[in-house]
């Protein structure tokens, strides 16, 4: 943030070519000759490809008019010497998440870049995607720009970074080329102690003969009549997590949306426990025993202006013991909020502070505390560790796995294929909004459940 002028350091010194540079906004940055590639994409969905690539560095002829011939000629050459699968003239909005990334980097090549960082890159890639993508930055690499790679998938790391560096609460621990570190030492590293594998979680199996949660040809279309939820059948029983994987944009948002009553569908059944939720609101869905970690925090989880005590309590902020007579009870509040706090190692400076003032991870453990807190027989978790470090990452996961184990029906929806395959009984693959394939993590690896995410297996 701070190399590409979103953020201003409170102190320190930038040197660029050996020059003392004060980076105070992007347009500086790419004046420079740094580019970003920021995890949630700044694309314009209702421009084409060309137009986003070529946005305010528009070629003209005569001074006046746009070029768009030569732009595409300039950006065509481009496409073609980096090996990219890219239709320039495509509305942005029909183009797959790997693609959009594509224009991403093109974008910041064609303004002039020579240093190159990306944020999280593959966050929301297949695998097949990654290693087009790695490919890419090889090439790159090879041509002489520079990159630099933030993320915390260490294997990404190992495979493709030249160097590592490795930061712990704002700061930089360590620098070492890649041959002389490992794995291991990279995890202990970034959590500040060594911790061992996670292990393969073991369930006790399902409770009931019959699914907790039961959707049956759950259809949704978008405003223009593109299917959103494509005649989605699903089961999840208590004893088990049953994982969603896909290409993000494949349906995945509108089915947490469907079960948590956050949109309405056209047909088809959702039933919890035998009893139809289709289309209730959302309270009465939390009603009925159903927990929310959705997958944007700020926008549906908490409200981060409020107090950290006051967002322990959403979703039962008007009932007992935490309202009375339509008046919240402090003292009650404040007894559940030090008593889970302590419970789930929530780093806070104090429960009356804004929840702001938490890190990521310790919002994120305020969300999973108050679901958990609530007992619920559903969980719905979205990319629940999503911008997590280790540390905050094993207690997210921690905690599903004791809800499954304690007979609560888990459905969890990430782009992370290897935190499906490690903790998911079974894992559906959705495409086109369509389940296209439900299979055993013991039965298959990262590039089968990425050919079913990219289509390429499916009916």
């Amino acid at each position: 943030m701070i190399l590409y002028g979103l953020s201003q350091p409170d102190e320190g010194e930038i040197f660029f070519r050996d020059q003392l540079v004060h980076i105070d906004s992007p347009r500086i940055a790419i004046q420079l000759g740094i580019g970003m590639v920021q995890q949630h994409f700044t694309l314009i969905p209702a421009l084409t490809a060309l137009e986003n690539i070529v946005l305010a560095k528009e070629p003209r002829k005569f001074k006046f008019f746009l070029d768009y011939a030569r732009a595409s000629d300039e950006i065509g050459a481009l496409v073609e010497q980096l090996g990219f699968d890219l239709e320039l003239n495509a509305k942005v909005e029909s183009l797959p998440i790997g693609t959009q990334q594509y224009a991403e980097i093109l974008k910041a090549l064609y303004h002039g870049a020579e240093i190159l960082i990306l944020d999280e890159p593959t966050a929301v890639l297949a695998p097949q995607e990654v290693d087009g993508l790695f490919n890419c930055l090889r090439g790159l690499k090879n041509e002489g720009k520079s990159i630099i790679l933030i993320t915390h998938k260490l294997r990404e790391v190992m495979e493709i970074a030249d160097s590592i560096t490795v930061m712990r609460n704002g700061r930089s621990i360590a620098s070492f080329p890649k041959a002389q570190t490992n794995l291991d030492q990279l995890s202990g590293l970034m959590i500040g102690e060594h911790m061992p594998p996670e292990p393969w979680p073991k369930g006790e199996g399902r409770k009931e003969s019959s699914p907790m949660l039961c959707m049956k040809n759950v259809t949704l279309r978008a405003k223009n009549g593109r299917p959103l939820l494509d005649g989605v059948t699903l089961e999840v029983f208590g004893g088990e997590i049953i994982g969603i994987a896909g290409v993000t944009g494949n349906g995945q948002s509108e089915l947490i949306e469907a079960v948590t009553g956050m949109r309405k569908i056209e047909s088809g059944e959702i039933t919890l426990n035998g009893k139809s939720i289709a289309n209730r609101s959302t309270d009465e869905i939390r009603r009925m025993h159903v927990a929310h970690l959705p997958a944007d925090r700020h926008r549906h989880g908490i409200n981060l202006d409020e107090r950290v005590d006051e967002n322990l309590i959403i979703g039962r902020h008007n009932r007992a013991p935490f309202c009375r007579y339509g008046l919240l009870q402090r003292k009650a509040i404040r007894a559940f909020a030090n008593t889970v706090i302590e419970k789930y190692e929530i780093q806070v400076g104090g429960i009356d502070l804004p929840i702001r003032t938490l890190s990521g991870g310790n919002q994120q453990k305020v969300v999973v505390a108050r679901e958990i807190e609530g007992n619920p027989d559903l969980i719905i978790a979205a990319h629940p560790t999503r911008g997590l470090d280790i540390n905050a990452a094993r207690f997210v996961h921690h905690q599903l796995i004791e809800a499954r184990n304690r007979f609560k029906g888990v459905l969890l929806i990430s782009v992370d294929l290897e935190e499906l395959l490690r903790l998911s009984d079974r894992i559906a693959v959705m495409y086109n909004g369509r389940i296209v394939g439900v299979v055993r993590p013991s039965e298959t690896d990262e590039a089968e459940l990425g050919a079913l995410m990219l289509g390429v297996a499916a009916n």
